[in-house]
């Protein structure tokens, strides 16, 4: 596994308005996305309540017949449909991206089936229990949002329209207050300024008002039309599994060849210098003992091959004395000084320490092959239930996640047991990392 240094970061530099944000808010194409879909919203929701409102009491009511199951079943169907569209609305207006819930478990086939997997399904509920929620939310915010907006603007540009009431209604201008005896009119140049200023506050608080109601939108379709935390938590640990079965296959498949391109090539040619030494022996004792000799250095080359390798699959030092002496140990093979401090007051699980032990053991191999460093360091601590790990060194940088680099596998390999690696590595060094393990005792 390899680290990439010295790969640069892209900087994206925001763009520059000159106008502050509160100012240019009302003529952003995001407040009328956002204006859009609450307009819409009501509408929608009476179908979508109309709708669900009537086939669940349909069903409810048929319940005493067979007709009753497929009714509602029908209807949290249809629910279900709804909720896909208003995710669909929701990507287009409001720019969120919510994941499909889970699909439906169907473990036979049939209609009998299919019905017994829509009303066992939590999604098909929680699209209904949207549906009942999104009117009255649905209701205020259009009545809140038109409000608003409708009196920013009509106040706004008043001066512009004020001349229609003596030309057309036959008072001086907008009425601001009116009894039997007396009434007070909009009609001079200062009155007129003041109602165009009151309408730009409304115009300019108009855009934060209908963001704050569609933040409420996206609470609703995010918490109730997208997948529980138990189906994603599903989905996490099938694709942690995934990774954890591919390292596997990887790690034995990599022993494999090791002990078939090493060790065992030896053993073999140890073995015919042996055959043919024996051969020798009676009439060339001299050779016979050379050939013993050089069979004598195989074996401790092999059985050193054998030591490294069984120092990959789990050391010994690691299970005899934990982290401290076994990272001490593969400290002392990096190319560059490494200072270890281990601060633990016991040991985690053999799972978690060997993991921990072999992501050090990684990132000290890729500072002596890529980081030019002269100087690193490695902590180990217990933060409550997780255990820390971080190595820094002084390197020239740019390690990368995202590049495709040896850190992208390292990241998955500790995603796989709930882990997290963190990469701090600016073009030019420092480069610091730090991976957080779960704490599980034995």
């Amino acid at each position: 596994m390899a680290m990439e240094y010295g790969q640069g970061y892209g900087l994206d530099v925001p763009e520059r308005h000159r106008l502050p944000a509160g100012l240019r808010a009302p003529f952003e194409a995001r407040h009328w996305r956002e204006l859009i879909y609450v307009l819409i919203g009501l509408p929608i929701s009476i179908v979508l309540f109309t709708y669900s409102v009537t086939m669940v009491s349909l069903g409810a009511g048929l319940l005493v017949t067979f007709l009753g199951i497929p009714v509602m079943a029908a209807g949290l169907a249809g629910c279900r449909g709804f909720g896909a569209l208003e995710r669909a609305r929701a990507r287009g207006l409001l720019d969120l991206e919510v994941a499909d819930p889970e699909p439906l478990r169907i473990r036979k086939q049939g209609f009998l089936a299919w019905m017994g997997a829509v009303l066992k399904s939590g999604a098909s509920w929680r699209a209904l229990l949207y549906s009942v929620l999104h009117l009255p939310w649905a209701t205020f915010s259009f009545t809140v949002a038109v409000t608003f907006w409708s009196i920013g603007w009509g106040l706004l540009t008043y001066p512009l329209w004020f001349w229609l009431f003596p030309l057309y209604g036959g008072q001086d201008g907008m009425q601001l207050y009116g009894d039997e005896t007396h009434s007070v009119y909009l009609d001079n140049a200062f009155e007129i300024t003041v109602t165009a200023l009151v309408g730009l506050l409304f115009t300019l608080a108009a855009p934060w008002i209908v963001r704050a109601l569609t933040t409420v939108d996206r609470l609703l379709v995010h918490g109730l039309l997208g997948p529980s935390r138990l189906a994603t938590r599903v989905v996490e640990l099938e694709s942690d599994r995934g990774v954890v079965v591919d390292t596997a296959a990887a790690d034995l498949r990599r022993i494999e060849r090791d002990l078939h391109d090493g060790a065992q090539a030896r053993l073999v040619a140890l073995a015919m210098d042996l055959g043919l030494a024996k051969e020798k022996l009676a009439e060339d004792p001299q050779a016979a003992a050379r050939m013993v000799d050089e069979a004598h250095g195989e074996v401790k080359i092999a059985l050193q091959e054998l030591r490294d390798l069984a120092r990959g699959i789990h050391p010994a030092v690691l299970t005899d004395r934990g982290l401290d002496a076994a990272l001490s140990s593969v400290a002392s093979r990096c190319t560059v000084p490494v200072e270890v401090q281990v601060d633990l007051d016991e040991r985690p699980v053999p799972a978690i320490e060997g993991i921990a032990y072999f992501t050090v053991s990684e990132l000290l191999q890729n500072i002596s092959k890529h980081s030019r460093a002269t100087w690193a360091a490695v902590d180990v601590w217990r933060v409550e239930n997780r255990l820390m790990l971080q190595v820094v060194d002084n390197g020239v940088g740019g390690a990368d996640t995202t590049a495709g680099s040896g850190l992208a596998g390292l990241t998955e390999r500790l995603d796989a047991v709930d882990g997290i690696l963190v990469v701090d590595s600016p073009v030019g060094g420092p480069t610091r990392i730090t991976a957080e393990l779960p704490w599980r005792t034995v």
